[in-house]
């Protein structure tokens, strides 16, 4: 894998040409950025920036411009800043404007055919005491969202919400048709949901995006995070997509560079609530 492509790939393709991400959303162009509008329920934020040859009066103003853009519909908004973005003081400018951090996650992506492979066996395969269900109807996605809240400690409203205006669309459930949209799958033990994980894919890119994996703290060290992944490996697989993406937390990040994914760079979430 050659980093410095697939990492263009990446921007050009999940950044600079995005698409939305639901069904009440839309991606445009305003000068130098590239944004998500939506509802309150869903992603509103800039996905890409153009700012490498704009000078520090211009780079405020730009930041200036979003604020008012999100304020003005009462939006709080996410700027998805990237460690390779410019100006390499970007993160300094959104925390002078109001924005506040969250951790940064690794950018990592590998061969969506090598993690079908690597995981094709028994070290992809569930404990023998759970079963993956498909996430296809609203009592899936409410069994989706207790495990998220029991691995995470926190509330998955948005999530909940996110699924079921995908499912409502037709884009979501790991039925979905081969042109893309929502998968998502939990895994039960003993009819208790136990761990469970979404992927997110758009027709025309080479990658898919895997989201939300999470287990539930007695449950962790099974191997199910691993049989999720490919679950959702095999489906991207089909819908002809080229690379798995993730962006990691430190839990995670030892997993997946097992299975043989590669960091590309490093994201964090500024967030401003007006």
């Amino acid at each position: 894998m050659e980093h410095d492509e697939v990492l263009a790939a990446y921007d050009r393709q999940m950044r600079r040409d995005a698409r939305p991400d639901g069904p009440g959303a839309r991606v445009e162009r305003a000068g130098r950025v590239v944004r998500q509008t939506g509802g309150a329920g869903d992603w509103n934020g800039v996905l890409w920036s153009d700012l490498r040859e704009a000078d520090a009066e211009e780079v405020e103003a730009v930041i200036a411009a979003q604020v008012r853009h999100y304020a003005a519909r009462g939006l709080a908004f996410e700027w998805k800043l990237y460690s390779h973005d410019h100006p390499r003081d970007l993160g300094r400018r959104l925390l002078a404007a109001g924005f506040e951090p969250e951790p940064a996650e690794t950018l990592m992506v590998a061969e969506t055919a090598a993690v079908v492979r690597a995981l094709a066996g028994p070290a992809g395969r569930p404990p023998g005491d759970a079963r993956l269900v498909p996430v296809t109807d609203a009592a899936g996605v409410e069994l989706l969202a207790e495990v998220h809240e029991q691995a995470f400690g926190t509330s998955r409203d948005a999530i909940r919400r996110r699924l079921l205006a995908l499912l409502a669309d037709g884009t979501g459930g790991a039925q979905a048709d081969g042109a893309g949209g929502a998968v998502a799958v939990v895994a039960v033990v003993g009819g208790r949901p136990v761990s469970a994980a979404r992927m997110e894919t758009r027709p025309g890119t080479d990658f898919a995006g895997l989201w939300g994996g999470g287990t539930v703290p007695d449950q962790r060290g099974r191997g199910l995070y691993r049989a999720l992944l490919g679950f959702r490996a095999r489906i991207a697989a089909e819908r002809g997509h080229r690379y798995l993406q993730v962006d990691a937390s430190e839990d995670s990040r030892p997993i997946l560079h097992r299975l043989g994914f590669t960091a590309l760079s490093t994201t964090t979430p500024y967030h401003f609530t007006p």
